[in-house]
């Protein structure tokens, strides 16, 4: 099997990696910038505030992050799904 080959079955489906792997960024975002905002705390004595908003900063740009990958992904397939409607109607 070629390369030119593995790229095109790659292309026609998406694997639960692929959205594991989209998972794993929001969680990664989140916890990255919550421990972000506990260092913000502790070193400008701030109480909770810092955590919070690396909660916050953190779930909006994984959420932003995921959607952008799931949205191209699905255009990705649409586009693929309307060339197959076309090949077959010819």
């Amino acid at each position: 099997m070629t390369q030119d080959n593995r790229t095109t079955e790659r292309e026609k489906s998406l694997g639960g990696n692929d959205f594991a792997g989209a998972g794993i960024q929001f969680a990664v975002a989140i916890v990255v910038f919550i421990l972000l905002g506990s260092w913000v705390d502790k070193h400008y004595g701030t109480g909770p505030i810092g955590i919070l908003a690396g909660l916050a900063i953190g779930g909006g740009g994984g959420f932003y992050s995921m959607y952008r990958k799931i949205s191209a992904w699905q255009k990705t397939d649409d586009e693929r799904r309307r060339k197959q409607r076309e090949t077959s109607n010819e």
